[in-house]
């Protein structure tokens, strides 16, 4: 869950992707600046099915040349021999920024420095280098300015927390993660989707009441609403019923995710302005909404508190999660011996839990149907595995590891299309990273504070350590690839994690990041995988999935993840031959 919301950061205060001309509005301000207002005609209007991001670079003008040497002169020097992207300032206006990240990888390099005003990112498409930071150097880093973005929402939940306070959450909050837990899950994860499917079966008959045979929706906000319930019940014990209804609560959960994205991607942090949170409307929407989540927090913290069955971590694990009332981590963390912690920072746990979790679910399941969706033969060959190991069944535990297929769609899903396709790290001290495939066999050295963006866009579509990157194959997960050469990175060996039933970046070497890697992985990689294997058996058992219009009509935009600009407007048929 870390990873889901990383990507928060990808327009930071520092550096900003997606300034909006609506932002400007929040603060009273009729109109950008006029040097900005020619670059934001389009925000984020990029075609998800282009594979080429090359573009012709626009002519530089006094602005640009101004902040690259404003950016010169004040890092030039401190990072050494490492090759330099001069960035316009308009490039960060016209598309999501890890579009322009990949040319710059294209063309200065795995690792390089990103010249932006008045300050220098090192920008990293490297597995052999992550792994340096994420894996063997990770307490020489923090998140430097995602925190501060996060920190008035998550407080010191794991991913915003700083490094004292994550070394002890983290040890209190993975054991919950662990297999019965999960176990239990699955059978949360079918009932929120045969809510969902429910769902489309009672339009359906609407439909064909009138004559048809078809519905459309946005199946992205579909999928918003089955991963927020699934969350809800999964993690703190609360049914918010979104898919079939709204509540006050469900409109304050989205009001906070909508504030977490316009604080990522605003130019200005406003809303530490004193006052500003009484006098700009937004802000005023979002600390009521905060109040309205916080308010329902404490109440399920409170009733778990006042049943609180106290227990060793072993006795806690071992408990009977299938047959239980409450199975959720609240309960897991309340009950556990010895962990005694203040309602402030469950309630910071649960709120980072809340956030992370149901994004990365949401934003899978809708790349994964518009792949699927652009390309049939997969749809059939998904459909036949589902219709041989569940037949009319809902998914279980069991089944699940079955159903193989269906787990390296979502997979391949998430290379193609990261959650998040960005993060953040900040040297704690000074650091020589490795040169990484093609770089400096020296390695570069980086002082204290550097901040550096790990692109894991870039890493799970380089050419150097995937064949075929800008397609659809989640056949190629099956395939073992020699590391050809590549001094410093292992291949890809399905092997090297014995039992895993997803990819990840142990197999991968580090070429394959869903979750992060090293000490500050996600903690809840497995349950986001397993909800989205049970959510796409369950839509491809029962529905044909075919996109309203063309691939190039859905648009992609970037914030807490890769999502789309209007929605995935999909046509939905019952199957003819299926179940």
């Amino acid at each position: 869950m870390e990873a889901a919301v990383s990507s928060l950061h990808l327009s930071s205060p520092a550096i900003h992707g997606s300034l909006r001309t609506s932002d400007f509005m929040f603060l009273g301000v009729p109109k950008p600046p006029s040097f900005l207002n020619p670059k934001l005609k389009a925000f984020a209007a990029i075609r998800c099915q282009s594979t080429s991001t090359k573009e012709p670079k626009a002519k530089r003008n006094l602005l640009d040349n101004a902040s690259n040497l404003l950016t010169n002169f004040l890092s030039g020097g401190s990072l050494g021999s490492m090759p330099v992207a001069e960035g316009a300032v308009s490039d960060l206006f016209g598309r999501p920024l890890f579009f322009s990240l990949y040319d710059w990888f294209l063309e200065h390099g795995s690792v390089y420095k990103l010249a932006f005003g008045p300050k220098a990112f090192v920008v990293v498409s490297d597995p052999i280098v992550v792994k340096h930071i994420l894996r063997e150097n990770a307490f020489s880093f923090d998140k430097g300015v995602l925190a501060d973005i996060l920190e008035p929402i998550m407080g010191k939940g794991l991913i915003p927390a700083d490094l004292d306070t994550w070394k002890q959450r983290r040890r209190v909050i993975a054991p919950g993660f662990h297999a019965l837990y999960l176990e239990a899950m699955v059978k949360v994860f079918t009932d929120c989707s045969g809510r969902t499917t429910e769902k489309f079966e009672k339009l359906l008959d609407g439909e064909r009441s009138r004559g048809g045979d078809a519905i459309e929706l946005d199946l992205e906000a579909e999928f918003s609403s089955l991963a927020l319930d699934i969350i809800g019940l999964g993690v703190f014990n609360y049914d918010f019923g979104s898919v079939t209804k709204e509540s006050p609560v469900i409109q304050a959960v989205y009001g906070t995710l909508f504030e977490a994205e316009h604080r990522s991607t605003f130019y200005i942090p406003y809303w530490k302005i004193p006052l500003a949170r009484w006098v700009v409307p937004r802000q005023r929407k979002f600390h009521y909404d905060l109040k309205i989540i916080n308010d329902c927090l404490d109440g399920l913290i409170r009733n778990a508190k006042d049943s609180r069955q106290e227990a060793d971590v072993e006795k806690l694990q071992q408990r009977d999660y299938l047959n239980i009332k409450d199975a959720s981590v609240l309960r897991f963390l309340v009950d556990m011996r010895g962990a005694d912690v203040d309602d402030r920072q469950l309630r910071d746990d649960l709120m980072t839990m809340l956030i992370a979790g149901h994004e990365t679910t949401a934003a899978v399941l809708t790349w994964a149907v518009f792949l699927l969706a652009q390309n049939p033969s997969k749809i059939k060959k998904a459909q036949a595995e589902v219709d041989s190991v569940l037949g009319q069944e809902s998914p279980t535990f069991e089944s699940i590891k079955k159903l193989e297929y269906i787990r390296l769609i979502i997979v391949e899903s998430l290379r193609l299309y990261p959650q998040p396709p960005l993060l953040i790290r900040r040297a704690l001290e000074e650091v020589v990273l490795p040169g990484g495939y093609k770089g400096d066999k020296d390695g570069y050295t980086i002082p204290a504070g550097t901040d550096i963006f790990i692109s894991v866009y870039n890493l799970h579509r380089s050419p150097y350590f995937w064949d075929q990157p800008h397609d659809f194959v989640p056949e190629r997960f099956r395939v073992q690839k020699e590391s050809e050469g590549i001094e410093e990175w292992a291949g890809f060996d399905p092997s090297r994690s014995p039992g895993a039933l997803y990819p990840n970046e142990i197999i991968s070497d580090f070429a394959f990041l869903p979750f992060g890697g090293g000490p500050r992985k996600c903690v809840g990689d497995q349950f986001a995988l397993m909800e989205s294997t049970v959510a796409l058996a369950m839509l491809l058992q029962k529905f044909d999935v075919e996109l309203r219009g063309s691939p190039e009509s859905v648009e992609l935009v970037t914030g807490a993840t890769i999502h789309t600009k209007n929605g995935l407007w999909c046509k939905l048929k019952r199957r003819s031959n299926g179940y």
